[in-house]
């Protein structure tokens, strides 16, 4: 299994934060089928103030920028992100893996 860790800031506003909140409340079914058919494991955000944590696990054979490529032509996939970004503080065309930004792991 691979690990992925990533983070990413959503924008300053209590009620924009609230809505995304709810929004991973409530993920959609297919965003959750795309995960697993590209090969992500688990993915479990944490949120402290405006920044987000991201650890994804994977299968072995994941590659990063091929198969997170892959997930976004997947049902569904590219409405989620367009719905998401207005909650994020980044550039709301960029792809997934500009927005969430790779951690070193140091320990």
């Amino acid at each position: 299994m691979k690990r992925y860790c990533q983070t990413l800031e959503l924008r300053d506003d209590p009620e924009l934060i609230e809505k995304y909140l709810e929004a991973h409340r409530h993920v959609w079914p297919e965003v959750i089928a795309g995960q697993r058919e590209v090969g992500i494991v688990d993915m479990q955000i944490y949120r402290r103030g405006t920044r987000l944590f991201m650890i994804m696990d994977t299968v072995d054979d994941f590659d990063f920028v091929r198969d997170n490529a892959r997930l976004a032509t997947l049902p569904r996939q590219a409405e989620w992100e367009a719905y998401v970004a207005q909650f994020q503080g980044c550039d709301p065309s960029a792809p997934s893996t500009d927005k969430w930004q790779l951690m070193e792991r140091i320990f």
